[in-house]
């Protein structure tokens, strides 16, 4: 069990205020919708909310107007939620919102299926680490070319570009669903999907979504990867106890960490990629030197730790999510423990 860092307060953690919520709209997408918010992504620049609202429909929201509605004062909540009535405006172009001046439009899609994993992807390096040079066949993308993959329930993966909400890619190889996405943070539009089919799967969206590779080693459902900040290491993981770290310029396995009791269900790098964290649900997240293939930090959501059997098996503190903070000093995690 983690202790706080000095500089949190754990009492104050409760403290932690509500300042609103997205609510999705009852009408008219009940026949297509459970309600269900089944996952959400940030655009890399912050500009867009991505959110799955149901089986089908993703909503792209300008970021900038859910802060406008979540307005705090003086540490005071706003009671004022993002509601339907703010989220359910329509026209006849095809859902797409006609936005304030100066404001991104908004976007209902309809993706056809069950949507799994929602990733944005940009041609503006987030780290200009590694040299990129991008040649367009089909498209003709500027420097600021913002695109949203879905991952979907028969296996697909549709690119839509987010600044008009058209389809521009149909991506069709994985044979079961399509459970995460992830690009390359190099700006590179390299495409990884990782899938109930055991495998993860390699998209070059540069050359019109052609399939690069197929990285296979998996033994079962792959849940999650996660490239490091350099693009140069690719994390997955899924049901199984170890975590595979895959080499992206040779598409070759590097080495499988093991110390997990449980199948490990999310992982990220640190910002600086110096750390790796993975989430399983045998109730801890690891905390790794991914270099070295070591145990740095164990961070456990029951104290004291549980015993392996227990660990291994049906337990209320399956850990479902991991997430390092942008100053790449504090972790946090999603648990069944609540």
């Amino acid at each position: 069990m983690a202790s706080f860092p000095d500089s949190v307060n754990e009492n104050d953690i409760g403290k932690a205020k509500f300042i609103g919520e997205l609510l999705v709209p009852v009408a008219p997408f009940d026949q297509k919708s459970g309600r269900e918010a089944w996952t959400v992504a940030f655009a890399p620049n912050g500009s867009y909310f991505a959110w799955s609202q149901g089986h089908r429909i993703v909503r792209l929201i300008p970021w900038t107007k859910c802060l406008n509605s979540f307005s705090v004062d003086h540490g005071e909540e706003d009671t004022n939620a993002l509601s339907p009535r703010h989220l359910s405006r329509q026209s006849s172009n095809g859902g797409q919102v006609v936005p304030a001046a100066g404001q991104p439009p908004e976007h209902t899609i309809d993706c056809g299926d069950i949507v799994w994993g929602l990733a944005f992807g940009s041609s503006v390096p987030e780290k200009h680490s590694r040299c990129v040079n991008i040649e367009w066949h089909r498209f003709k993308f500027g420097q600021d070319q913002l695109l949203l993959a879905t991952g979907l329930n028969n296996g697909r993966i549709k690119i839509w570009d987010v600044y008009t909400g058209k389809l521009l890619l149909n991506l069709m190889d994985h044979t079961d669903v399509v459970r995460d996405l992830t690009f390359a943070p190099d700006g590179s539009l390299m495409l990884v999907s990782a899938s109930r089919d055991k495998t993860l799967r390699v998209w070059d969206l540069k050359d019109d979504g052609n399939m690069v590779k197929v990285l296979r080693g998996h033994q079962n459902w792959v849940y999650c990867s996660s490239f490091s900040p350099d693009s140069s290491i690719l994390c997955s993981v899924g049901a199984g106890k170890s975590v595979f770290l895959w080499n992206m310029d040779k598409f070759t396995l590097i080495r499988k960490l093991e110390g997990h009791h449980h199948d490990v269900v999310s992982c990220e790098f640190s910002p600086d990629g110096a750390l790796l964290a993975t989430a399983s649900y045998d109730t801890r997240v690891i905390v790794w030197d991914h270099h070295k293939a070591t145990v740095l930090l164990e961070l456990g959501h029951l104290f004291p730790p549980p015993s392996p059997i227990f660990a291994g098996g049906a337990n209320d503190r399956w850990v479902r999510s991991v997430s390092f903070c942008p100053d790449g000093r504090h972790i946090a995690s999603v648990t069944d423990d609540r």
